[in-house]
């Protein structure tokens, strides 16, 4: 599957496609708070992370993986669990985004990005 960078709105319908053609229920997204825009559709959280700093001049201290269940609304949508999220440069020790602000932003983005 490709890697998609998502700067406008897309529909639920096309990640609840990538669901069910990669890992059954789940996409992986890499999320950037700083310009609001994100990767979604890789097998891994990195290979998302390594075309937003390539191609979108993305910083690695804004870029965030997690786990997008399409198939569920509100909180339960989203899942913040992923390697590329120990930053213990920047204040993040685990796979969690440990932020609450920033897991704000990151949902206040998905919710921008995604339309059902």
């Amino acid at each position: 599957m490709d890697i998609r960078i998502v700067k406008s709105p897309m529909p639920i319908k096309e990640l609840e496609k990538m669901a069910s053609d990669q890992f059954g229920g789940v996409v992986k997204a890499v999320v950037d708070v700083a310009e609001e825009i994100m990767a979604v559709g890789g097998e891994l959280h990195s290979d998302e992370e390594v075309l937003l700093t390539e191609e979108c001049s993305s910083k690695r201290e804004n870029l965030w993986g997690i786990n997008i269940h399409p198939e569920k609304n509100g909180a339960g949508m989203i899942e913040f669990d992923s390697m590329i999220n120990l930053k213990p440069a920047f204040g993040n020790r685990s796979r969690d985004v440990e932020d609450s602000k920033t897991k704000e932003r990151i949902r206040n983005i998905v919710e921008k990005l995604i339309t059902r």
